[in-house]
């Protein structure tokens, strides 16, 4: 696979529900009440229930391995998180979109992908970024 910078990748659109919370909450151990009680995210000055910062960093990982066919092809990623996605308690759930982008094409045949991951408009991951092969 040969990279071109300004190469786009096939945006993602996920719906982050509050069930799909729970099941990630199972996978990885991660019980905090922030991700599923919604009185207790209220209490501690969330607006609602947050998605985890690792599952949407998760999903923009997909974005990356999607494309490149092998997840064996990702060097490196890495985010930090600005936003939290607020997922309100229906069918719909919260509506998170990602983007990505070639930026740099380097000599040693590796390349780097910058991602954009927005919530209802807004930026929830910043200096998202991943190294491919």
């Amino acid at each position: 696979m040969s990279y071109s910078v300004g190469e786009e990748l096939p945006p993602l659109s996920v719906r982050v529900t509050r069930d799909r919370l729970i099941r990630y909450a199972g996978a990885s151990l991660d019980f905090n009440p922030i991700h599923w009680n919604e009185r207790f995210a209220k209490q501690v000055g969330l607006p609602d229930v947050i998605a985890h910062g690792m599952l949407t960093m998760a999903l923009a990982g997909r974005l990356v391995t999607g494309w490149l066919g092998d997840p064996g092809r990702l060097v490196s990623y890495g985010v930090r998180f600005t936003r939290p996605v607020v997922v309100p308690d229906d069918e719909k759930g919260a509506l998170v979109e990602f983007t990505g982008k070639v930026i740099e094409v380097r000599d040693d045949g590796t390349a780097r992908i910058d991602i954009t991951a927005k919530f209802d408009g807004k930026t929830v991951l910043g200096k998202a970024s991943a190294v491919v092969r």
